[in-house]
């Protein structure tokens, strides 16, 4: 059966249920409350959203589904819709019937009947509790990335951050550094080289080290490397797994970073060295007791045989 306007608008009129069905199939939360802040309609969507059935909804206020600090927002708000006809649409807090505080935007306009006389509110529900969440997840990442980039730019070992790309996701000018002029003038033009090819800056040898590192995801990569008259370390490391990699580069031909080397060195060789005479300190001190007690067990033997001579 085929409805025309006339007709559908005539069942809607004399068919309530259509017009409740009508409303139920639609996913947002709609209500609609009269002048004194009683609801007068519901559909499912919103019943599902509050946690509450229909019967316990109608008739009600939204002082009777909602606590009362938030409850006064929405009173106060109705009335400001009410004095200022119109459409209205504001962000809020709404208290489920789990207790789980979300947050939502109202959209809300006001009701006429047929000689102008406003009856009431209809409004609908959004939930952008998880568009919320990410946001915040977003806002921190972007503190973290702004305090973490700082801090690279602060290091004077040279410091580069790849994607799987072997695209500069960022760098600091101790990396240009090491480079040549070229490269420091790019980093002048071009802050933390972002977008750079990596290929295209740094040696082939230390690129592989990269490549390899991206490739098999493995924790870190080190070597002493001979560049341009200079001796590099070079800590290739991976940050997530197969997808972004960043290095830690130092001339160790620089004299004070020769002597803080060696000073790093000395100390990591004098603790091993130290564990070692631990090891065989106490291995010694073992075969000592041994040896002691196997000494007194031959002087015992002895002393046994000479009392029964």
């Amino acid at each position: 059966m085929i409805y025309d306007d006339k007709s559908l608008h005539s069942d809607m009129i004399e068919n309530p249920k259509l017009h409740q069905k009508i409303i139920d199939a639609l996913p947002i939360p709609i209500f609609y409350r009269d002048v004194k802040g009683i609801y007068k309609a519901t559909n499912k969507a919103h019943e599902n959203f509050i946690g509450l059935k229909k019967e316990e909804i109608i008739g009600k206020t939204v002082f009777d589904v909602q606590p009362l600090e938030i409850a006064e927002i929405y009173a106060r708000r109705d009335q400001e819709l009410f004095d200022s006809p119109g459409d209205q649409s504001y962000e809020t807090k709404f208290r489920l019937s789990d207790g789980s505080l979300h947050d939502v935007i109202f959209n809300k306009a006001v009701i006429r009947d047929d000689e102008g006389t406003i009856i009431g509110i209809v409004g609908s529900i959004f939930d952008i509790t998880d568009r919320k969440k990410a946001e915040r997840k977003l806002e921190k990442a972007k503190e973290a990335s702004v305090i973490a980039s700082a801090m690279v730019h602060k290091i004077r070992a040279g410091i580069v951050i790849v994607d799987s790309d072997f695209k500069v996701i960022d760098s600091n000018e101790g990396f240009a550094k090491l480079f040549g002029q070229e490269m420091e003038e790019l980093y002048e033009t071009i802050p933390g080289l972002q977008g750079a090819d990596l290929k295209e800056l740094i040696p082939e040898v230390v690129f592989k080290m990269f490549a390899s590192l991206m490739a098999s995801g493995e924790n870190m990569l080190e070597r002493d490397l001979k560049i341009q008259n200079r001796l590099l370390h070079i800590s290739v490391i991976t940050i997530y797994k197969n997808r972004v990699v960043g290095a830690l580069i130092r001339d160790m031909s620089a004299p004070l970073l020769v002597r803080e080397e060696i000073i790093s060195r000395a100390q990591r060789v004098n603790k091993q060295n130290l564990e070692t005479v631990q090891q065989i300190a106490f291995l010694l001190g073992e075969n000592a007791a041994q040896t002691e007690e196997l000494l007194y067990s031959i002087i015992q033997s002895y002393k046994y045989e000479e009392d029964n001579n």
